[in-house]
């Protein structure tokens, strides 16, 4: 995994910026006070193209299918799966290389993620509402992708995916020079922003601690590693209306993040909803930025980090704010 998520950076970067990784102040004032040298820096991929980390998988897929296939292959039209961010990513990366798709989406989508691939794709991205669980709608562009004999780009479950996703470790690890890292802080959903940062990062910082962040409502990948097998969402584990609900829904049979987590995740930390708005409101009052309940998920698991790891990452995942996050911020 190393060489392909350097592999990735290199591909990728002409296309985008890198985002900031930078002194969370506050964060680290609190910690340095009960931890000798703590300091807490968070990686921000809300401030990225399209509002989370999700363009850097998606980016890496389409160049790895066009240096595969030719142009063709994209103008002919992929198809994807998404609760909303790894939609507009996809959507984003073919504006810029004259591709086409169609995206599903489950129903629950937030309004804000469906309306800005409306409003701002809707001539490069077909949508499609199937389902009440992100896993549905992935078994439904599976299908429709194998019928029509299109390529299918999957949110997580892809080594291309995985190693663009790598590339924000790539990032953190790099500009940090030989400065240390103790822990890093990921959202979890399928499981490829985790499985990519910390195939990258316990290749260069090989005691790096590795720690999954989900919601206590939909904390699926977090109960499989727990139980040895992929459990399915609402029924082994529950689905309830998250705050977090880019990373909440089911993660399709056979996805090879899950062996990866189980590898690669020290530690899983559940929150729950009111920790999540308490992140949330951090977030937006030490940094002034709105983030998704998501992103905010590192952010409130901080607190139940181990007093003594000194040096700490938090990646905040996006910027996607659901109306319901929006009222938390709010106050209402």
């Amino acid at each position: 995994m190393p060489a392909q998520v350097r592999e990735a950076a290199s591909r990728i970067r002409p296309f985008l910026r890198e985002t900031p990784f930078e002194i969370a102040a506050g964060l680290t004032r609190e910690r340095a006070a009960a931890t000798s040298g703590g300091v807490v820096r968070w990686k921000l991929e809300c401030f990225g193209v399209t509002g989370s980390f999700k363009i850097r998988g998606a980016l890496n897929k389409l160049l790895a299918l066009r240096d595969a296939e030719g142009a063709r292959a994209l103008g002919e039209g992929v198809i994807t799966a998404s609760t909303g961010n790894h939609g507009r990513a996809t959507a984003h990366a073919l504006s810029l290389l004259g591709g086409r798709g169609v995206v599903f989406l489950p129903r629950t989508v937030a309004d804000s993620k469906r309306r800005a691939l409306e409003d701002q794709y809707g001539g490069v991205v077909e949508l499609r509402l199937v389902g009440d669980d992100a896993v549905e709608s992935e078994y439904a562009a599976k299908a429709e992708a194998a019928r029509s004999g299109r390529p299918f780009v999957s949110p997580y479950n892809d080594r291309d995916i995985i190693a663009g996703q790598g590339t924000a470790g790539f990032e953190m690890d790099a500009s940090l020079a030989g400065e240390p890292l103790d822990a890093v802080l990921v959202p979890v959903g399928g499981g490829g922003l985790i499985v990519g940062i910390a195939g990258w990062l316990k290749h260069a910082r090989p005691g790096i601690r590795v720690v999954g962040c989900q919601p206590r409502a939909s904390a699926v990948m977090a109960a499989s590693v727990r139980a040895g097998r992929l459990l399915e969402s609402g029924r082994d584990v529950p689905f309830e209306p998250t705050l977090a609900d880019a990373v909440a829904g089911g993660v399709e049979d056979g996805a090879m993040t899950f062996d990866l987590c189980a590898e690669l995740v020290d530690e899983w930390v559940l929150l729950d909803e009111d920790e999540i708005a308490a992140g949330m409101r951090r977030v937006l009052r030490d940094r002034f930025a709105m983030v998704e309940g998501s992103a905010a998920l590192p952010v409130a698991a901080l607190a139940q980090l181990d007093r003594g790891t000194a040096s700490v990452g938090l990646v905040l995942s996006g910027a996607g704010i659901s109306r319901e996050g929006l009222r938390v911020l709010a106050g209402r």
